[in-house]
């Protein structure tokens, strides 16, 4: 009987584990609530993710990756372990599964190391570490097997790869610590700058999803936003429009912009005009952001499109990056 071929995109906001023959079989947050006295985990996934922010003093909801890396071992490891056997339900007895898990491209060997360690404990076969914009490109749809170049920007929750790719592998890339979570982070500071309104991470996620957007719009959108205000200290309720979401993420965005900007100046000039040709492509949750492609091609002169399933991508491109592999030793 064959192994299980399994592909984990380990996110800093969610983790996906892709099988080979099913797809993406399950998506949940990557947050673990466990009690400070015992030590023992509460809760893992989606039931940890509606403790953040809301536990009492002995019981911490906390996110064991920090931008894409392993800030906690032992708590990552559990975690893993608990996914994996939940998307393959009770066929954990019979073969150990091949696992790929993707990394962002700037991690060191030893986080590397972290990685591949904490997937064996799992009782993983074999494990492959994969850098996530050949994930995100084989996810894409792009084969990048062929000697010609492609850009992918994957943005996540923590990090932000850019990348370009040609013949299997990458050839010019940059990781930054600028994603997902700086959006929120940064509506989180403008309304407070602003509206003299505090407001709580998932606040902010809500509002970046609902109406954020980092470029002009035709016809603006509105949000009621409900936080608390820091002159009384009592709850109140602000009419927030995507303009101002726009003025929020100004910073952020443009850090992305300038880091896609410094990987085509590194570019060779073949690849270059490929890209010019073929257009850069967005993946990871991180590129739901309303207004990015026309952000982004506004000040390259590239065309900038999205991944169809920008927030899969990464697993699928994952998961079958192993029958890349195998194709590649038959070869």
């Amino acid at each position: 009987m064959q192994s299980t071929d399994i592909g984990i995109d380990l996110g800093t906001a969610s983790i996906l584990v892709y099988i080979k023959g099913k797809g993406v079989v399950l998506k949940e947050p990557s947050v673990v609530a466990f009690d400070r006295d015992t030590n023992k985990i509460k809760a893992i996934g989606e039931d940890a993710r509606l403790m953040l922010g809301r536990t009492p003093g002995n019981i911490v909801a906390v996110r064991p990756l920090r931008q894409g890396v392993i800030s906690d071992y032992i708590v990552t490891e559990k975690m893993m372990d608990y996914f994996i056997k939940k998307a393959l339900g009770r066929r954990t007895t019979f073969r150990r599964p091949r696992i790929a898990v993707c990394v962002p491209s700037g991690v060191t060997e030893v986080e590397k190391k972290a990685v591949e360690d904490a997937t064996y404990q799992t009782g993983a076969k074999e494990v492959f570490v994969i850098e996530e914009p050949i994930a995100a490109a084989i996810g894409a749809g792009i084969d990048i097997s062929k000697p010609c170049g492609n850009m992918i920007v994957d943005i996540g929750g923590g990090t932000s790869d850019i990348a370009v790719i040609s013949l299997g592998g990458t050839v010019v890339s940059a990781s930054i610590k600028v994603a997902g979570d700086d959006f929120d982070e940064a509506i989180v500071r403008y309304m407070r700058k602003k509206h003299n309104l505090l407001i709580g991470e998932r606040t902010a996620e809500d509002l970046k999803i609902k109406i954020g957007s980092c470029f002009p719009r035709q016809e603006p959108d509105y949000m009621d936003v409900r936080g608390r205000n820091l002159v009384t200290g009592l709850p109140k309720t602000v009419k927030v429009s995507s303009e101002e979401t726009e003025e929020a993420l100004k910073e952020t965005t443009a850090q992305i912009v300038d880091t896609i900007h410094s990987v085509l100046e590194k570019t060779p000039p073949e690849l270059a005009a490929d890209i010019a040709d073929r257009g850069i492509v967005l993946t990871g949750g991180g590129s739901l952001l309303r207004g990015l492609e026309d952000l982004i091609a506004s000040k390259t002169g590239i065309n900038t499109m999205t991944a169809e399933d920008p927030m899969t991508a990464v697993a699928i491109g994952t998961g079958k990056y192993v029958e890349f592999l195998a194709g590649y030793r038959e070869d």
